[in-house]
């Protein structure tokens, strides 16, 4: 006969205030996540995600020949009659990403109203948001479960709502939100099943299903997932022989830690080899291919990594144009890592002295440090620079919010300490870590912080300022990172509209033959009237334009746009 114990009203009360703080460590993250969402201008990568998920093609946008602002934006009409086949056939055919996110987008893009004849950036974007404050709650699960300690999990989630990398890659109309919580759930498999070896159990069928079915989603997601699962893998590696040790079932465990191994690899593998591109790049991924070894190309993979790691913590305002905000920003953010980083330390040191932590600590440091071994071995075996991007981190980023989430735990609770006396003192060391990650999120709602690659509203201001004549924006043209950047100029330009005239014109070169982009330029010149200013913008050619003179004033740089403006008459 079994007997049903009730919880006391002191454990009733517990459970109901841990699941307040949870919401709310959940609704500060979507609230920080969705803050001015649509305030900065998309760019390239989000403009593909937006197409390829509305299954529209690139190809509407004509080559070689004059064209208005509307059939340079047609890519991103909606049309009510696609379905998911063709959004998934045209993503195989023009794209290098798998096709799963594109598919919920495509779903999820349906439900919010178009900005005039085109798709909306908040419904581009508002997914990922979406996907991201979900992942607050979800790492509260993965901190939980790999300490057993609901405290570890509340500060996860507080970590996870206020990370300004967490911010960062939910506002970008790109896919990595989802993949993240692919990354939290797969990481929930192996702690229990982990755990489950450590206590003599044999992992269970549900769980190895559960487990291979997250693989391959995250492998539908990114291909860079890959890297998730030898992270995990590896940490696996490091950390079961001694389990294995402990147990009489062991060869069990391995033989279904195996099948888990081998069944994700054939499924997932196998359909990640057929959709992928037989070109994949297409010349997109050339910018993380590095051209020739250099002192600079050896040291500045380490740095960039430097750089993800801090501001998954910390990151202020150091890309205003105040420059003493800038150095203030500077400093501080130095004498912050300075003070904290012996805590955390010594906290990492207590947290594996404590028994119930140990296997926490030992597997997630392990996946990090295992992914962060594979970043340096693709960047300086492979020659595939991944620390250039730092959106690719989110194969491992989860992580670092839990095992922040043990380590401020121990200075939450005194006992850990053993310095009962200075309670106080040890929880506000959380209180300002905490705080300067909510500033550090708000720097990037701001745009004072992880500005985006290109910043097409600055040229579009230069262009208002100093053009009165009609305008040609041309650009030569390979692939569709040459139209999402047109496109973000001509974003901007719909959004705020000027009172001249403007065309553009996309002269596809192939590579190494600019020769051929400069003779189409000029012969759509010799079709349009004068006067007329002409705005080379990220042209790779030497250009000498008939009855044309070059405006040589100090313009401005703006990221991700080179331009040279000429007068013709």
């Amino acid at each position: 006969m079994r007997l049903r114990i009730n919880q006391s009203p002191k454990v009733q009360t517990r459970n109901h205030y841990d699941w307040v703080l949870l919401l709310s460590w959940t609704v500060l993250g979507c609230w920080l996540r969705f803050l001015n969402l649509t305030a900065k201008p998309p760019w390239t990568d989000e403009f593909a995600t937006m197409v390829f998920s509305l299954g529209n093609h690139y190809n509407s946008v004509l080559l070689d020949q004059v064209i208005s602002l509307e059939g340079l934006l047609s890519p991103l009409k909606f049309n009510p009659d696609t379905t998911i086949f063709e959004v998934v056939s045209l993503l195989l055919q023009e794209d290098n990403h798998p096709p799963l996110y594109f598919i919920l987008a495509h779903w999820w893009m349906k439900l919010f109203p178009l900005d005039g004849e085109y798709m909306s950036v908040l419904a581009a974007r508002s997914l990922p948001a979406l996907l991201g404050g979900l992942s607050i709650p979800a790492v509260y699960i993965l901190g939980r479960i790999a300490f057993s300690s609901r405290l570890v999990g509340q500060l996860s989630a507080m970590m996870m709502a206020v990370s300004p990398y967490g911010v960062f890659i939910a506002q970008e109309a790109r896919h990595y939100t989802l993949g993240i919580l692919l990354v939290i759930f797969s990481l929930c498999c192996l702690v229990i099943a982990v755990k489950q070896i450590e206590k003599g159990v044999i992992i269970s069928a549900g769980l190895m299903l559960i487990w291979i079915t997250l693989n391959c989603l995250g492998l539908g997601v990114h291909y860079f997932f890959i890297l998730t699962l030898c992270a995990q893998g590896m940490s696996l590696l490091f950390n079961l022989p001694y389990q294995l040790r402990r147990t009489l079932i062991w060869r069990k465990n391995c033989w279904r830690l195996g099948l888990v191994a081998l069944f994700t690899l054939t499924l997932g593998m196998s359909w990640v080899l057929w959709i992928i591109p037989q070109d994949y790049g297409k010349g997109m991924t050339e910018w993380i291919r590095p051209d020739n070894w250099s002192l600079l190309s050896l040291i500045s993979p380490i740095f960039q990594l430097l750089a993800a790691w801090v501001t998954m913590i910390i990151l202020l305002p150091i890309e205003s144009s105040y420059f003493p905000l800038v150095i203030f920003s500077g400093l501080l953010m130095l004498f912050f890592l300075v003070w904290s980083i012996p805590k955390l330390n010594r906290g990492l040191k207590i947290c594996y002295q404590n028994l119930n932590y140990r296997l926490g600590i030992k597997l997630l440091l392990g996946f990090v440090l295992s992914a962060i071994a594979l970043f340096f071995g693709m960047t300086y075996f492979l020659r595939i620079d991944i620390t250039r991007g730092a959106r690719y981190s989110f194969v491992y980023f989860p992580a670092i919010p839990v095992l922040l989430g043990g380590i401020l735990s121990v200075f939450w609770n005194p006992y850990y300490l053993n310095l009962t006396r200075y309670f106080r003192q040890s929880q506000m060391t959380v209180l300002i870590i905490g705080f300067i990650g909510l500033l550090s999120a708000m720097t990037i709602n701001f745009d004072l912080g992880y500005q985006k690659y290109y910043l097409p509203n600055q040229l579009v201001k230069v262009i208002e300022k100093t053009s009165s004549n009609q305008v040609l924006i041309a650009t030569t043209h390979q692939n569709l990172v040459q139209t999402g950047e047109m496109m973000g100029i001509g974003w901007e330009l719909y959004k705020n509209p000027l009172p001249i005239d403007i065309k553009f014109l996309l002269a596809h070169t192939p590579l190494n033959d600019s020769k051929s982009a400069i003779m189409t330029l000029q012969a759509n010149l010799n079709q349009l009237s004068r006067p007329l200013d002409v705005w080379l913008v990220n042209f790779k050619a030497s250009v000498e334009l008939k009855n044309c003179e070059a405006d040589f004033d100090n313009f401005s740089e703006i990221n991700g746009y080179n331009y040279q403006r000429y007068h013709c008459f």
